[in-house]
């Protein structure tokens, strides 16, 4: 595949998905950045709004999230509108790419958590850098697999997802950086 045939879904926050953004600029890559009315986001490149219809399609009863990720999201419209946005992120998607933090019950911290689980119920290839344990980890079906000794992952699909942490480390900054030298250079 060429580059000009891979195109990168995300939401253009920051963090991660400015990170993930970036470097798809730099390669030339394609980039569609899924997002709403009065969500904050710092990337303009790719933006496609979600108007309220498509919004319901990605929707998702929080009571289930909450208890397949335990741990409980409130029942606001905005984590609504950003779980919804997220969906269309993974279901776009071939491939899935996260930073963040993988928990000791095998989710992903935080809103992105969501991305990872939703990865898995699709049978998803999926990849997440732990910016504590500074490795790319690889779901393997029921556990996470650490991608050590030159198995860091590769972009190998044509359609895949960036997303991940508004509070990206220098750790993580520089796994996506290298993530895409690996993949494009």
């Amino acid at each position: 595949m060429e580059k000009e045939d891979f195109i990168l879904f995300s939401g253009g926050a920051t963090g991660a998905e400015a990170a993930f953004g970036e470097n798809a600029e730099r390669y030339g890559i394609e980039e569609v950045n899924f997002t709403f009315e009065g969500h904050g986001r710092v990337r303009e490149r790719g933006l496609r709004f979600l108007n309220h219809e498509e919004l319901k399609h990605g929707d998702v009863s929080l009571g289930y999230v909450s208890r397949l990720m335990n741990r409980r999201y409130t029942d606001s419209l905005k984590i609504r509108k950003i779980l919804q946005s997220i969906w269309y992120q993974v279901n776009h998607a071939q491939e899935i790419f996260v930073v963040g933090e993988i928990l000791p019950d095998k989710t992903v911290k935080g809103g992105t958590g969501w991305g990872a689980e939703f990865a898995k119920l699709c049978n998803k290839p999926l990849f997440v850098f732990d910016q504590k344990k500074d490795t790319w980890f690889r779901w393997s079906q029921m556990e996470w697999t650490a991608c050590s000794g030159g198995q860091e992952p590769v972009i190998g699909h044509a359609r895949f997802a960036g997303t991940g942490t508004r509070f990206l480390e220098e750790s993580g900054r520089k796994a996506i950086d290298d993530l895409f030298a690996r993949s494009f250079a």
